[in-house]
């Protein structure tokens, strides 16, 4: 747990990911359409990443743990959270909140 919160901690944006997954790819893709750079962790690359991914299933309290995307060091949640708030225009106010994107 340790781990996850200090990469989390560390960017603006930070999404857990595994390399095969249709979905991060997706909320990778719409950070990136908004002018975000995120941090992207592969769990599926990561040496620790076993041990991040109980962690994460533990804080979402669902399995498959991923995506996992924090804003400003606090879990946001997964792609149903993330598009949610982007369709409600809430995304990009707390992007900015983070210092994630100036515009």
């Amino acid at each position: 747990m340790d781990m996850v919160t200090k990469l989390a901690g560390q960017r603006a944006v930070v999404i857990f990911s595994m390399s095969s997954c249709c979905m991060c790819h997706t909320v990778m893709r719409l950070f990136r359409e908004l002018g975000v750079n995120p941090t992207v962790v592969e769990l599926d690359e990561n040496p620790r990443g076993k041990e991040m991914e109980k962690a994460l299933a533990r804080l979402l309290g669902r399995n498959p743990a991923v995506p996992a995307v924090f804003i400003g060091g606090r879990l946001v949640g997964s792609t149903d959270k993330v598009m949610s708030l982007h369709l409600s225009g809430n995304l990009v106010p707390l992007l900015r909140n983070a210092g994630a994107i100036w515009v």
